[in-house]
């Protein structure tokens, strides 16, 4: 079985880095990837993809991208259960395997 996913798209807003309880760096990002056909009003829709991103990674992009910027992103998908409010909420995210800088936002 394989679970291997490859995106590019924008990053959403500027990555910030944060320390789980067993001191593991991590940060938590959001890349939106415009799909490659139109609606029915004749647009582009966008998806906005969860990205978790681990250790060395992490560190890397929270110094080096910034919102705007086009990235690649190679990984696995991962899904995980949240409770809220008596309600039990499933969420998909792409866990980072690679993170690659392609180019900076256009002026």
């Amino acid at each position: 079985m394989l679970n291997q996913t490859v995106i590019v798209g924008r990053l959403v807003r500027d990555p910030e880095l944060y320390e789980t309880e067993n001191g593991n760096k991590v940060t938590n990002i959001t890349v939106a990837v415009p799909r490659t056909y139109k609606n029915v009003d004749g647009e582009y829709d966008t998806d906005f993809i969860s990205c978790t991103l681990w250790k060395g990674i992490a560190e890397n992009a929270v110094e080096y991208c910034h919102k705007g910027d086009l990235l690649g992103i190679k990984g696995r998908l991962q899904s995980r259960n949240i409770e809220e409010e008596e309600t039990n909420k499933t969420i998909m995210e792409l866990v980072a395997e690679k993170v690659t800088y392609l180019s900076s936002k256009k002026n």
